[in-house]
């Protein structure tokens, strides 16, 4: 696939990165030589230096037969106008843009259409983001949690503590604690490498444990793994931006939430538009002000501001006055191992969950939604199998009869609305929603073929 990406920065660094090993042909327009340079000397691409919504600028990078164009500039703008441009001088056929603004949001339905402002997909960080620590919330304990099919499955990532009753055990144990629960180990990380999940596999603690179950279920399964945590009541959230406004919105209901913000007239404008929340004006690092809100009754500290040391510094701090537990939003991706684990318990990547976003568009057969796990090293994936035993090459065949690429699991399938936690004598069906988790990404192109049906395929 031809892809132009315009813009350079994390996230477009970071999808290029992605893409780039995929056989696609990537081209990526910045308007900084300097970090074109840093990218072309790391990744086998093409750069183009100049702005994404001029003209010649897109002609020169070959808009004439790209399939595809994603701008994710920090402008809105400058996205809208290279997606028009591509649209109306080169018929570029898929066009995505980052939006960011909610003024442009709220009104989504009526400017996006192809007559108007041609975007096909759009992507708002901020409410992935948002999305993203609110799953996490509302599972206490989890490092991770994504859904599919609509909400009916989730995977969940969780660290195995002593405690948990599966701690010392084989994984065959789960079926003998859960006799009425359905769930499959997707993938176990342990000191940072994968092993394959088999049902003689011990689970020891610290491992870091990749499970897929109906999401009625999650919490069951989390008790296996570790000493179910209580739902979290107390959230102070450390910066008013989208984020954090979005976040106390969605919370203020059902917690006692507190939100600070060091911009006056912003406190003030989330003061009076929030309705249960309390907002302070002032700095999330000093010591005084949390020492008053009294920060060691804070369920969950969540810092989320716009500077990633701001974050990491305000929530060591927390955590050290007695913060039960600590969340954090951090640009730079290589910040994100170094800082979780320790005095910060996760580390959210906007990053991720706005790559995770554009693979879905991305990724070709029929492939409904793509999840970018451990930084970027794995996936899990949602495909709709389509055709019949004699057009497709997993309709109609036994999970342990289909040639899955190395590390690739099936870990559910969801059928109209029936979730069916995945064994080696389960049959696919035409239309069923395959849930699968790949250890390594780079075989997602096997993956894609295999869901891809073909009238001359005979099996």
């Amino acid at each position: 696939m031809k892809i132009i990406i315009v813009g350079a920065g994390q996230v477009g660094g970071t999808l290029a990165e992605n893409l780039v090993g995929e056989k696609n042909e990537i081209t990526v327009i910045d308007s900084d030589y300097d970090v074109l340079r840093n990218l072309q000397d790391r990744l086998d691409l093409q750069v183009i230096s100049g702005f994404g919504s001029h003209p010649d600028v897109l002609k020169k990078a070959g808009a004439e037969d790209a399939d595809m164009l994603i701008a994710v500039t920090n402008s809105d703008e400058s996205n809208m106008m290279a997606c028009q441009i591509a649209h109306t001088l080169f018929k570029t056929p898929t066009k995505i843009a980052r939006i960011r603004s909610g003024q442009y949001l709220a009104y989504q339905d009526q400017l996006f259409k192809h007559s108007d402002i041609p975007v096909n997909h759009m992507i708002a960080p901020e409410q992935l983001v948002t999305r993203s620590i609110k799953r996490l919330i509302d599972y206490p304990g989890a490092l991770q949690v994504v859904e599919f099919a609509d909400g009916k499955v989730s995977l969940v990532a969780v660290k195995a503590y002593y405690g948990g009753l599966l701690v010392g055990h084989a994984l065959s144990a789960l079926k003998e604690h859960m006799p009425n629960v359905e769930t499959r180990v997707a993938a176990i990380y342990r000191r940072g490498r994968p092993i394959r999940p088999l049902g003689t596999t011990v689970i020891e603690a610290d491992d870091e444990v990749f499970f897929i179950a109906a999401t009625k279920h999650i919490r069951a399964v989390m008790s296996e793994l570790q000493k179910l945590e209580a739902s979290y009541k107390r959230i102070m959230i450390a910066g008013g931006g989208l984020i954090g406004a979005g976040l106390a919105s969605q919370l203020e209901d059902k917690h006692q939430v507190k939100l600070i913000e060091f911009n006056q007239e912003r406190a003030k404008y989330l003061s009076s538009n929030l309705k249960k929340a309390t907002v302070f004006c002032g700095d999330a690092s000093d010591q005084e002000l949390l020492n008053e809100e009294q920060v060691e009754q804070t369920d969950v500290f969540i810092a989320v501001t716009n500077d990633d040391e701001a974050n990491i510094m305000s929530a060591m701090l927390a955590k050290r006055m007695g913060a039960k537990k600590t969340m954090v939003l951090i640009q730079r991706s290589a910040y994100v191992d170094l800082v979780q684990g320790g005095e910060v318990d996760i580390a959210v990547s906007p990053q991720q969950a706005t790559i995770s976003a554009l693979l879905t568009h991305i990724r070709r057969g029929d492939i409904v939604n793509v999840y970018s796990l451990r930084r970027g090293a794995a996936e899990a994936i949602e495909a709709i199998a389509h055709g019949d035993e004699h057009t497709s090459k997993v309709v109609g065949k036994a999970i342990n009869d289909i040639k899955l690429p190395p590390g690739t699991t099936i870990g559910a399938v969801v059928r109209k609305d029936e979730v069916i936690i995945a064994h080696g004598d389960t049959v696919i069906e035409a239309d069923d929603h395959v849930i699968l988790f790949l250890v390594d990404k780079k075989y997602i192109d096997h993956v894609e073929k295999l869901f891809q049906p073909s009238a001359f395929f005979f099996g």
